[in-house]
């Protein structure tokens, strides 16, 4: 008799059927500053924590909480319950301690206390094509954060943050020996300037971003002792035009919109760089055959919650695009984890 050797299994679908429970577990113990506390602290036992983030919860469930994060990857054990002592692993304390330069928290942070309750939300968006955040209340998402420091730091942060790894990898993977100036279109808390700078000597680059956000700008900037190199500029780059320099870049921009407001931009691109520029975006290109970077294509769907109209591409849609828009070649350089820098030569 012939053995069966495809037989169906539920483990995918449970996998991903239970994927927000994981999700929460992470995005609660980055709310907690639990990877901040073991930097800080180097090791700790599971009533150290207990009495550090004064949890009322049964040892029991502190046990399963810090035990879920070391299957994940996330923390360290030696030992067991009450004995075991738990450290961060080198990915946690390099990137979700609060205190370094390389914390990339931000964006867990914004995921657990906005979008987390949207994402509930998707059907509702399929549905009805229309956002799932603030604007379901006919509020002006980019509108609010603008008007609330707290709100503006958190959404730069998260901005910087789920881009902080491809800001680092850009800035030693690029061949930047023929260029000498850069601009961050959209650059946030000015962050990928800084890493080109820091890694390029001969670089000097300018964060770019609506005005409210040049002090955010200029503080890691003083931050990172690099302020002879990198500078701040304030504008809202659909109603003025973009400064010129060597090399324009945008991280997380053009996905915010519609095909017509992408083309747009990068026609604005195309106009502030010399002959032989480059005009990179950064984000998580989805491969042309879409059947490999889920990443991109939840991302996208992340859009369609946030602005409605926007979207994630492909790197054939970027090339259509930078044809119209009058760029003579463009390549693609995979970045940190799902992303990559979609590159069109002036």
């Amino acid at each position: 008799m012939e053995q069966q050797t495809n037989l169906a299994s539920p483990e995918n679908i449970m996998k991903i059927g239970t994927g927000f429970w994981a999700s929460k577990i992470l995005l609660t113990a980055v709310s907690f500053q639990l990877f901040t506390r073991f930097a800080e602290e180097k090791t700790m036992k599971a009533k150290d924590v207990k009495n550090i983030l004064r949890l009322n919860c049964t040892d029991r469930n502190v046990y399963d909480f810090l035990d879920t994060l070391t299957v994940f990857g996330f923390l360290k054990r030696e030992g067991i319950l009450d004995t075991a002592i738990y450290s961060n692993t080198l990915d946690t304390d390099t990137f979700l301690d609060k205190n370094k330069p390389s914390y990339i928290g931000g964006i867990l942070e914004m995921m657990n206390n906005r979008l987390y309750a949207f994402w509930g939300n998707l059907g509702e968006g399929l549905l009805t094509g229309l956002p799932q955040n603030e604007a379901k209340r006919s509020e002006d998402f980019f509108g609010l954060i603008y008007k609330d420091p707290e709100k503006l730091k958190e959404f730069t942060n998260a901005m910087s943050g789920i881009q902080m790894g491809n800001f680092m990898t850009f800035a030693q993977k690029f061949d930047f020996t023929k260029y000498k100036s850069l601009i961050d279109v959209g650059g946030s808390a000015g962050l990928l300037s800084l890493m080109v700078a820091k890694h390029n000597p001969h670089m000097h680059c300018t964060s770019f971003d609506l005005p409210p956000v040049e002090p955010i700008a200029s503080a890691t900037i003083q931050q990172f002792g690099l302020s002879d190199r990198v500078k701040t500029a304030s504008g809202d780059f659909f109603t003025m035009s973009i400064p010129n320099a060597d090399i324009v870049v945008m991280g997380n921009i053009l996905h915010d919109w519609d095909e017509e407001n992408k083309i747009s931009l990068m026609r604005k691109a195309y106009d502030a760089l010399p002959a032989n520029g480059a005009f990179i975006a950064i984000e998580g290109i989805i491969d042309d055959e879409r059947k490999q970077n889920v990443f991109g294509m939840m991302m996208s769907l992340n859009m369609l919650i946030e602005t409605g109209t926007g979207f994630d591409y492909t790197f054939a849609d970027f090339n259509r695009w930078a044809n119209i828009a009058g760029f003579k070649s463009t390549s693609l350089l995979p970045l940190a984890g799902p992303s990559s820098a979609a590159i069109a030569y002036k």
